[in-house]
């Protein structure tokens, strides 16, 4: 069959297409939240993503799955609220500091 390598069983009902179609968007918003710059944007695709993968978890019922990505759907909205409050702040001083540890030095 053409998709049984990616879905062994095709989903044959509306819920089930749901599920995957969550899924599959969770999947790739999670992958483009590393390359977003803006921090704030990061945290709410990272927490959708997350929020998607969550709902396929709880689909195939894995409580493992279903709990690490409750956790970061969680945290990287925690965060988002941080930044949006004010609470999350870093300095130019820590900026530089974190710019400079990261710097190859040329010999």
């Amino acid at each position: 069959m053409l998709l049984e390598s990616f879905i062994p069983q095709l989903p044959t009902t509306s819920i089930d297409i749901a599920v995957y179609v969550c899924a599959y968007i969770g999947i790739v918003l999670l992958v483009y939240a590393t390359f977003i710059e803006k921090e704030h944007r990061q945290d709410i695709v990272r927490a959708l993503g997350a929020a998607g993968m969550f709902v396929y978890a709880v689909h195939i019922q894995n409580l493992i799955f279903s709990i690490a990505m409750a956790a970061v759907t969680c945290a990287a909205l925690i965060e988002f609220i941080e930044i949006m409050l004010g609470l999350h702040k870093n300095s130019p001083e820590q900026l530089q500091q974190y710019k400079s540890r990261w710097r190859i030095k040329k010999k």
